[in-house]
């Protein structure tokens, strides 16, 4: 029976290219079920499952593709779908219908929230953990990334100049790094390409940082300021590793940080 959840979309205007569906590096600390096979439409989604204990998933989008969110599978992406037990997608992903197709009515088919917030990886990975009868394993690796961004914060705020928190300006689906930071975020953009108006008040905060989603960037987002532009990632690489988005990120901050 597929489950429908509300979940809150975010919108990508991107293309992609790449290739099939692809597996996953198993979890070794994990007790999932033998025979439970997972079907993720992005390394995102896989990456949560991974977390939660899951052992043989495979991936529609490859890692490697930048802008997975309009990716069209091909023909051998759905039939990998077709013998899942569980199939994981995000709204705002434009394949989703077709996943939701392929999978037909044998695969429990579930819509995850993906954003990088603590409290929403938090319940995610313990949500897919029930799902698959993982939670003791999603609780151990919860306590890894409790672990994971309690160093982030150390590593980032030691290159606060004079112990002082920057401000930063952020596109509003990464601004979580700043609050994982102990950043201060004066002001936030997008989806939407910033206007006019936008860059004349954002500007004024005189933000020392601008944070910038990779995924979703449109160049420099403050042109004239003295702002430091930073790239921060939402989507793990080919490993699903989860933890390792927070850390690419805190040492791209504190490269910047430190000039």
């Amino acid at each position: 029976m597929k489950i429908k959840l509300v979940v809150l979309g975010a919108v990508f205007a991107l293309t992609a290219c790449g290739g099939g569906a692809q597996p996953a590096a198993p979890n070794g600390s994990s007790n999932a079920p033998a025979g439970k096979k997972v079907v993720a439409a992005t390394a995102w989604e896989a990456a949560l499952a991974k977390a939660a204990g899951a052992t043989d998933v495979k991936v529609v989008v490859p890692a490697t593709v930048a802008h997975a969110a309009d990716y069209d599978p091909k023909p051998s992406d759905l039939a990998a779908v077709a013998g899942a037990d569980l199939v994981l997608y995000a709204e705002f992903e434009g394949f989703a219908p077709k996943l939701k197709e392929a999978a037909g009515g044998s695969a429990k088919v579930e819509m995850l929230k993906l954003e990088n917030a603590p409290e929403v990886v938090r319940a995610e990975v313990l949500r897919l953990g029930g799902l698959l009868g993982t939670t003791p394993a999603a609780e151990e690796w919860l306590k890894k990334f409790d672990t994971t961004l309690a160093d982030v914060k150390t590593q980032v705020s030691g290159a606060f100049a004079g112990g002082k928190a920057p401000k930063v300006v952020s596109q509003a689906f990464v601004a979580y790094m700043a609050g994982i930071t102990g950043a201060e975020v004066v002001g936030t953009f997008g989806p939407q390409p910033v206007t006019p108006a936008q860059l004349a008040e954002l500007s004024g905060k005189q933000p020392d940082l601008v944070f910038d989603n990779v995924h979703m960037s449109t160049g420099t987002v403050l042109p004239g300021s003295s702002a430091k532009q930073v790239k921060i990632v939402n989507y793990p690489g080919a490993d699903l590793d989860l933890l390792g988005v927070f850390k690419t990120n805190a040492e791209e901050i504190t490269k910047v940080l430190k000039g």
